[in-house]
């Protein structure tokens, strides 16, 4: 490969960040309540996480499970909350009850954030036409990222749809940079890089004793060797 593929690892604290950093991740997706999927952190978790590694930190725009956009009002004054607060990247997606983009929330949302760089989630997976929503977005500012298993199942089921979307970038809304999550395997890694995917997304895999245990440096260096120095 002509780049180092991209390692993120879902962190919730201070801990897991320093854990992630120790074994190699290039980046973090703060959350909070994995229960629900993983919603916004506090504004201090994203402080404290700052001050302690100098890796990328993409916080997480969700007030709810679902991707409904729900209050979006609030969601705009928290995630001024969470700039002030250090963050420079986010992670978010919303649906409406279709299954198509919720463009207002969206651009609602991406106006405050003001050109910092930001994920569309796996809400792409649970779209009706993903085609179309990523033909939707394909000028937002700041979007460069879809985290996608390619298939609400995960990877398994998707992979055929992550295979022909990275064989479409380039074109009009599939510039971004596709960042596979949802299920993902070390056996996946091989066939993904091959295609040209260069972006990977890892919660459980990085955590040996599950979502009750912390991010073990050991695994995200394993999956680090895996994808390459």
């Amino acid at each position: 490969m002509s780049k180092r593929a991209v390692l993120e690892v879902i962190a919730l604290d201070a801990e897991d960040a320093v854990a992630a950093q120790a074994g190699g991740a290039d980046r973090l997706e703060l959350v909070t309540d994995m229960a629900a999927d993983g919603l916004t952190p506090s504004a201090s978790t994203v402080a404290a996480i700052r001050a302690a590694v100098d890796i990328d930190v993409r916080v997480m725009l969700r007030l709810a499970d679902g991707f409904a956009a729900g209050d979006v009002e609030r969601l705009a004054r928290v995630a001024g909350e969470l700039r002030e607060a250090g963050a420079t990247q986010f992670v978010l997606g919303f649906l409406d009850a279709e299954g198509d983009v919720d463009l207002g929330a969206v651009e609602q949302i991406a106006k405050v954030l003001d050109g910092c760089r930001w994920t569309f989630h796996r809400a792409i997976d649970r779209a009706a036409d993903r085609d179309a929503l990523r033909k939707q977005l394909a000028d937002f500012p700041g979007l460069d990222t879809y985290l996608t298993a390619g298939a609400a199942g995960g990877v398994d089921e998707g992979l055929s749809v992550l295979l022909a979307e990275a064989r479409r970038r380039g074109e009009p809304g599939y510039e971004q940079q596709l960042l596979v999550g949802g299920g993902l395997r070390l056996d996946h890694v091989s066939g993904l890089l091959d295609a040209g995917i260069d972006g990977f997304h890892i919660g459980g895999a990085a955590r040996p004793a599950g979502w009750d245990g912390p991010v073990s440096a050991d695994a995200v260096a394993e999956w680090r060797r895996v994808l390459g120095a």
